[in-house]
Parts: structure tokens; C-alpha cells; sequence
């Protein structure tokens, strides 16, 4: 699907990293319903690992009726989220593979906040010449909700990896986007730098 892979190419260009595998490659559909409007499917196999993602088929509708990618707005931007965050999860999963690199749950999920603010603000300050969305860092990460069959070890991971992100990403606006002098090479820089650290040093750059 080309919105697919137009997600997964605006993922590795602002951090810098190759596409290895083609996401719309490994859709699946369910035949059974599911509690999430996203999942990403890793199985360990003799011959490594195999990778596939579920993305509502009632989601993916409506983003081809209205594509994010040709403007985003508040009326797709949580089928943007859902739909990002399944091939934030493949790209950071198949780059990982890639690389022999060990990946834990909650810096999966912190990459894929992160990935979900900043293609979001990308496009923004594209579809809108260069203007400031300065209400987006309060949509994504205040105004939000969890689903009710989290658990209580599920809640707090979520809400943990949210504080987190919402910090880092914060912090990177201020730096690098709203001074007098914009300087996006430096927040791509630092994106790309963010996403090649490991898990603890994910963690500490969120604290700064």
C-alpha cells in the first residue's frame, strides 16, 4: 500500500536509516477480531525472525479517503497514529534484525512515540509552509486515553514511555525548531542519533 510506504520512507529519512523490508509487504488480515487497531507479529524461526503487521482494514480506509500524507488534520490524525505506529514498530523491528541489535518492549514503544510526533510535525510544517503547530505536542502526548483491557504493568509502561517522549520531544522543539533561527538539519541529526542509542540511552536522553 503506497500510504504505507510513504510512512515507512518519511520514518528512515528524518532518522536516517535505509528501508530494508517493504511494510506494505507484510500486511496481514484477520479473520478474528482483535483488541487492538494495530499489532506487529515477531516470531523467532530457524531461520531468524519473521515479522508481520495487522492494521484495521477500516482504518486504512479511511486514510486512503483522506491521506494524511497530502494533509493531516485533526479529523485523520488518530488513524495516522494507529497506522504510524504499526510501521514505526516494523521499520525499528526489521533495523534492529538488521543490525544484531537486542530491542526491549519499552524502547520499541518509546521510538514509535517519538516517530508518531515528529513525522506528524514533518508534515505539518510542510502542508503548512513552515508554521509552528504548537498545539500539536499537547494532542499527542496530554490529550490521550488508554484502552480499558491494559492491565496495571501495561498501564504504567505506557504512561511511562508517554512522559518520556513528550519530554524528548519537547525538548528537541525548543532546541532546534523555535528559536529565531530554525535549525532542522540538527533536529534530524539529533532523531537519527536517538534512534541508533540503546535502550537505556534512549531512556537517559528523554531526562535532559
Amino acid at each position: 500500500m503506497m500510504m504505507l510506504q510513504q510512512m515507512q520512507s518519511l520514518i528512515a529519512r528524518l532518522n536516517d536509516v535505509s528501508v530494508a523490508h517493504d511494510v506494505s509487504h507484510f500486511l496481514i488480515s484477520r479473520t478474528q477480531p482483535v483488541a487492538s487497531d494495530e499489532q506487529v507479529y515477531i516470531v523467532e524461526t530457524d531461520e531468524g525472525a519473521e515479522l508481520a503487521v495487522y492494521i484495521d482494514p477500516v482504518v486504512l480506509l479511511r486514510l486512503q479517503t483522506h491521506n494524511p500524507i497530502e494533509q493531516l488534520t485533526d479529523a485523520n490524525l488518530a488513524d495516522f497514529c494507529t497506522a504510524l505506529e504499526g510501521v514505526s514498530h516494523f521499520q525499528y523491528l526489521s533495523w534492529c534484525i538488521e543490525h544484531e541489535r537486542p530491542v526491549s518492549l519499552i524502547e520499541l514503544e518509546l521510538q514509535a512515540e517519538v516517530d508518531k510526533y515528529t513525522t506528524a510535525l514533518w508534515l505539518l510544517l510542510q502542508q503548512t509552509s513552515g508554521y509552528f503547530p504548537h498545539g500539536l505536542h499537547s494532542r499527542m502526548f496530554s490529550q490521550i486515553s488508554y484502552v480499558k483491557e491494559l492491565n496495571q504493568i501495561e498501564l504504567k509502561r505506557y504512561q511511562d514511555v508517554n512522559r518520556h517522549a513528550a519530554n524528548y520531544c519537547q525538548h528537541i522543539d525548543q532546541r532546534y525548531l523555535r528559536g529565531r533561527q530554525r535549525r532542522v538539519e540538527y533536529w534530524m541529526r539529533e532523531l537519527g542519533d536517538f534512534y541508533r542509542s540503546s535502550h537505556h540511552a534512549k531512556l537517559r536522553r528523554t531526562l535532559n
